[in-house]
């Protein structure tokens, strides 16, 4: 058990290392794959616009990357407890800089549910519940990342909801003619 052994132990664990580092790669590769695809699906099936799937898989690839350089970090040999002190750090900075704009990631959040799960889409005319007495009425025009742009039924009036609030309201939608909750 000389020097050689030694080098050639340490030798392994890099070849092991990178191993698992390409491993980590690909499997990010092929996340990033099927997340491409399941946006696309979503876009073909809801008839929704293109540009919409450029924002979520924007989004899909950078938690997903960020996961995967955590990983790599770690089969390097960052000890874990650094690294949660980093990120730890990381969020509390973001945390501390959204928090009075906590409806900002909550818009984004919203943005995400409605794109996956919400059946209203652009060109759908829908009316909005706000309560008993009042409703708004119009042609969803445009679903951003923050916003749901409405036109109103007589074409004078634009009105934007933030996200967050729309997926909490009542929404009828007309479906051929007919209203549908």
């Amino acid at each position: 058990m000389g020097p050689n052994y030694s080098k050639k132990l340490k030798m392994e664990e890099y070849y092991i290392k990178i191993l698992e580092s390409i491993i980590v790669l690909v499997v990010f590769l092929v996340s990033k794959y099927i997340a491409r695809k399941l946006v696309k699906k979503t876009v073909n099936e809801r008839l929704l616009q293109k540009s919409r799937s450029h924002i979520i898989r924007k989004t899909i690839h950078f938690i997903s990357l960020s996961i995967c350089l955590v990983i790599i970090l770690i089969i390097w040999g960052v000890k874990q407890s650094d690294l949660a002190v980093f990120i730890g750090s990381v969020l509390t900075v973001v945390g501390v800089a959204l928090f009075a704009q906590w409806s900002i990631l909550s818009n984004i959040t919203s943005y995400i549910v409605i794109f996956f799960n919400h059946t209203v889409k652009i060109g759908d005319t829908v009316s909005i519940l706000e309560g008993k007495d009042y409703e708004i009425q119009g042609e969803v025009m445009d679903i951003s990342l923050f916003f749901v742009t409405l036109k109103t039924s007589n074409k004078e009036e634009e009105i934007s909801l933030p996200n967050n609030v729309f997926i909490q309201k009542t929404i009828k939608k007309r479906v051929n003619n007919v209203d549908e909750v």
